[in-house]
């Protein structure tokens, strides 16, 4: 059986979008609510935004890194699927990244969950938990635009998998 013909399980799939701090651009924040709302018929998507630590002394990175990390945590559930976004991450194409979500549906993942960290990144015991680092470009970008960027990606993965126009 072909994979596609797989796809009644794309109901139950939940993803949910870990990221440090709030969108404050109103550009970003339309834009990641269009292909949010866009994304309801394909799966259930949860965004948690944790506030980011202000960091006033460059010696605590490390140190507010990992408190951030504990909070991160404690929204990822043991059995959950963890993506995190970070600079050395393996970077996928937009069709790789489809046939990754499409396979963890067809392993019976029922949550899989995308980390974005802070302008200072993330804590080495959220990349530790990580079962894929995942880059999205030799590029660097506002991490605020990294949101925007993942769920455009996550939204044109779903479109690559059911053989829907859009993603050309």
């Amino acid at each position: 059986m072909h994979s596609r013909h797989k796809l009644y399980i794309w109901e139950k799939m939940k993803i949910k979008i870990i990221a440090l701090g709030k969108i404050k651009e109103k550009f970003l924040k339309e834009g990641i609510d269009e292909f949010l709302k866009r994304l309801t018929p394909y799966a259930a998507v949860e965004v948690i935004e944790i506030p980011a630590i202000e960091i006033k002394d460059e010696n605590l990175i490390y140190k507010v890194l990992e408190q951030e990390g504990e909070k991160i945590l404690s929204h990822i559930k043991p059995q959950s699927y963890v993506i995190t976004l970070e600079i050395k991450g393996k970077m996928l194409s937009s069709e790789e990244f489809a046939r990754k979500i499409e396979e963890l549906t067809n392993d019976a993942i029922s949550e899989i969950v995308f980390v974005i960290g802070s302008s200072c990144g993330i804590s080495p015991i959220v990349s530790n938990r990580a079962n894929l680092k995942m880059s999205m470009s030799k590029m660097t970008f506002l991490h605020q635009f990294a949101r925007l960027i993942l769920t455009e990606q996550i939204y044109r993965a779903f479109k690559i998998i059911k053989g829907e126009t859009y993603h050309k």
